[in-house]
């Protein structure tokens, strides 16, 4: 657990124009889950309780959605977009207020897969190194565009960060890259801003600059590697927005597999970084598992299933369910193709209700309409006039008010077509 008066600045002003939505880049989704979300959860996860996100590009959308996931999330507006050491200049204060003799962590809420054990590991060695800034770095066979870390020995201090432009032949070698994310101490990090310039071709500040300054000053600064190189990585458009769903898929399912998860065939099986799933459960090709969704033992979910903040009691078989919010009790089995319409309603009988349950609504719709026409079955045909119009009308209109009137089971069955004299 990280100790109080440290505290988590987040990046999220981006546009992202590249992206060609009309939404922040952070909110993009990674496995259904916004980028600034699973950054959030990782400095959660470390232990860190006072998080603040730089806002910018749409900031209403990002405050709206804060607001209703996780309103403890301070935010700050940058008016405008001038480099990473601006957003953090614009947070100034609530560093004073929150981490004023303590160490603050700067990440970037596009970039998804820094994680609470590379925050946690990173913080440590930072206090216990008695460092002024420590930078999350990532090993990446082709560093080619970020900016490498050059130390002072083999796997000594950090020296200096050099941007892909300016490295000499041997620094281009270097493989160990900057991942865009920092702790510092946070009264030298509030010393430094007000020094940081923007003698640059975009006129930016930048918080690498943070890291040249304190160098300059004497203080101590390190690199620490992160868990694995995805680390640094981002999006900038919706192809690298597919690559990092890719690589967030396939470890979501091997995570999975590795704790007794029976994936025979992941064609198709998407599960999100918040679903859990119990011991001896099958996983069939084509399910989509979303959310907060929580699975039993030895369930057995698919084909073509879709579940989204369900919870799965032990023991259930759904084929090709699709539900949102809703409690399966144990031993479940629904009919196949079965859909849950109403969030409120919840599954109670245990099976042999599909077709079955369908056919006995029809059979009581045509033993009511037979007993009104004085008990002959007309043929429904397709109306011609005006007169047969109404009375088609009339007809579909009390169908579908005696639908709506009967008392609802909570899985409801495929469609019922009424054909020509039925």
């Amino acid at each position: 657990m990280i100790q109080q008066h440290n505290c988590a600045v987040i990046l999220a002003a981006g546009e992202g124009k590249r992206m060609k939505w009309d939404r922040p880049k952070c909110l993009s989704p990674v496995l259904f889950k916004p980028m600034l979300q699973w950054v959030i959860d990782a400095a959660r996860g470390a232990g860190i309780g006072d998080v603040c996100v730089v806002t910018g590009y749409r900031s209403g959308q990002v405050e709206e959605y804060l607001a209703g996931r996780d309103p403890g999330v301070e935010t700050v507006l940058q008016t405008e977009r001038k480099g990473t050491g601006h957003a953090v200049m614009t947070a100034a204060g609530f560093l004073r207020a929150r981490a004023a003799g303590g160490n603050v962590l700067v990440l970037n809420g596009d970039a998804p897969f820094v994680d609470a054990e590379t925050i946690r590991r990173a913080f440590r060695q930072h206090t216990e190194n008695g460092n002024a800034v420590t930078v999350i770095s990532a090993i990446l066979d082709d560093p080619t565009g970020y900016g490498r870390i050059i130390r002072a020995g083999e796997g000594g201090f950090l020296r200096a960060i050099v941007e892909q432009k300016d490295a000499s032949t041997g620094e281009l070698a270097v493989k160990e890259v900057n991942s865009g994310a920092f702790w510092f101490r946070t009264d030298d990090l509030l010393e430094t801003l007000p020094r940081l310039g923007s003698a640059n071709a975009q006129g930016e500040y930048y918080l690498t600059d943070a890291v040249a300054l304190l160098l300059r000053r004497g203080k101590r600064a390190g690199a620490c590697p992160a868990c694995g190189p995805d680390a640094a990585r981002g999006a900038n458009d919706c192809l690298q927005l597919h690559e990092l769903n890719v690589i967030a898929r396939r470890e979501a399912l091997c995570r999975l597999m590795r704790e007794g998860v029976d994936i025979p065939c992941a064609d198709g099986v998407v599960i999100g970084p918040d679903v859990t799933i119990g011991r001896n459960c099958t996983i069939l090709p084509g399910t989509v598992l979303r959310g907060s969704t929580r699975v039993g033992d030895g369930c057995v979910l698919g084909p073509g299933t879709l579940l989204d903040g369900c919870a799965v009691g032990d023991g259930c078989a759904l084929d090709g369910v699709r539900a949102q919010g809703h409690a399966f009790p144990p031993g479940a089995r629904p009919a196949p193709e079965g859909r849950i319409r109403k969030p409120e309603t919840r599954i109670e009988s245990l099976g042999g209700y599909g077709n079955e349950f369908s056919r006995e609504r029809h059979q009581d719709f045509r033993r009511q309409r037979e007993q009104g026409s004085g008990g002959t079955d007309r043929q429904v045909s397709r109306p011609s006039d005006g007169k047969e119009r109404g009375l088609h009308v009339q007809r579909r209109r009390d169908f579908l008010l005696h639908q709506r009137d009967r008392p609802r089971i909570g899985l409801l069955h495929r469609p019922v077509h009424l054909r020509a004299g039925q």
